[in-house]
């Protein structure tokens, strides 16, 4: 069949999400994926936000209407909850699309895009979509080096990206280099922190970057409610940024890109803050389970702020692939160039249990843990 696509596409990188449960149990020939425990894609182990369920039952008869285009109480309460403006917002369906279009709007074949060479492969895959050049530069201790980041600029430069915390390291760059970073970088160059997971940290201990929405150059700081929120299911990302730049994602935006069943429960999950904090006070319980449990099998992690830790097991994709068969599914890391390391999700204290069980019966097997 002649089929008459661009004859690029065929070369571009399809990205590995984590494996659904059944998935996994219908592969595996499980009878059931009631008791297979999923630690592979960073979601909510508590689940979604309860008042964000309460909102949902109430509205599910009015999903027959055509959503708002322009997502205003969504919009309305973000600001007022963020203390930016309502015109200095624009949502997307999860914040995958918001990057999407940023492509759409700054990138063409031939620019380039600047980013740390273990950050989240989105970035990659997009600069791919628009045939640009990706300059991915080394991390310093599994940190984005924002020194060697500001150097890599060139002229062909449009966009830099800075996970902040990063996907999948799950470190993080404070607010002063941050600021060292800002002023290093050309004014008509775009900046774009991504902090999917800043609402996971004590907000006394996050960056404060919506201040450079009051300078005059381009920034997006864009987020999202699938991880803190629990609301993956239902994609809803967002970005800010000045109104000038944000009218630009809206030219290139399809419309009624956000349902209304999104945001129905993403306002009212913004007003849960009982949720909030329980979730933090999980994935910190979490992480000191996970560390002692490591060190318990002198195995080397790198130190995390996120909901999810990234440790070295050593055949990365082979312990993942036998994990599975116990039943835990975690995620392999040799597509972000750490193939000795798999990425696990923090999880409830009987998930955590489960993987670390499971964990010690697997490397014990292949004789990589006594």
């Amino acid at each position: 069949m002649n089929i008459p696509a661009k004859p690029w596409v065929n070369d571009l990188a399809v990205y590995e999400p984590g494996r659904p449960l059944d998935e996994v149990a219908r592969d595996l020939g499980f009878e059931s994926a009631d008791d297979i425990v999923k630690l592979a894609s960073n979601e909510n182990a508590l689940g979604p936000s309860p008042e964000a369920v309460k909102a949902l039952k109430n509205a599910a008869e009015q999903l027959h209407l055509y959503p708002d285009g322009g997502t205003f109480y969504l919009r309305k309460a973000l600001a007022e909850h963020a203390g930016v403006e309502m015109d200095q917002i624009m949502f997307g369906n999860g914040s995958n699309e918001i990057l999407e279009l940023l492509g759409h709007v700054f990138l063409e074949e031939g620019d380039e895009i600047i980013m740390s060479e273990h950050a989240f492969v989105v970035y990659r895959l997009v600069a791919d979509l628009f045939r640009a050049k990706v300059l991915a530069v080394p991390m310093k201790n599994f940190t984005h080096d924002l020194e060697a980041m500001s150097a890599a600029v060139t002229v062909r430069t449009k966009i830099v990206f800075v996970a902040n915390p990063n996907n999948p390291t799950g470190t993080m760059v404070d607010g002063e280099q941050i600021d060292a970073f800002v002023a290093k970088i050309p004014r008509d160059v775009v900046i774009v922190f991504d902090e999917a997971y800043v609402e996971l940290l004590p907000p006394e201990e996050a960056p404060d970057v919506l201040k450079y929405l009051s300078v005059d150059r381009p920034v997006y700081i864009v987020r999202t409610f699938s991880k803190t929120y629990g609301l993956a299911g239902l994609r809803v990302g967002y970005a800010f940024a000045k109104k000038e730049c944000i009218d630009l994602l809206h030219h290139v935006r399809q419309p009624f890109n956000v349902n209304a069943a999104a945001q129905i429960a993403a306002v009212a999950a913004l007003g849960d803050e009982k949720h909030v904090t329980k979730t933090r006070w999980m994935v910190r319980e979490g992480i000191d389970y996970l560390e002692e449990s490591f060190r318990e099998m002198a195995l080397e992690w790198v130190p995390t702020v996120a909901n999810f830790i990234l440790v070295k097991v050593g055949p990365g994709r082979e312990i993942f692939e036998a994990l599975q068969k116990e039943r835990v599914i975690v995620r392999p890391m040799d597509g972000y160039g750490l193939p000795e390391y798999i990425r696990v999700t923090i999880g409830t204290r009987d998930e955590n249990t489960a993987f670390t069980r499971a964990l010690k019966t697997v490397l014990k097997s292949k004789g990589l843990i006594s």
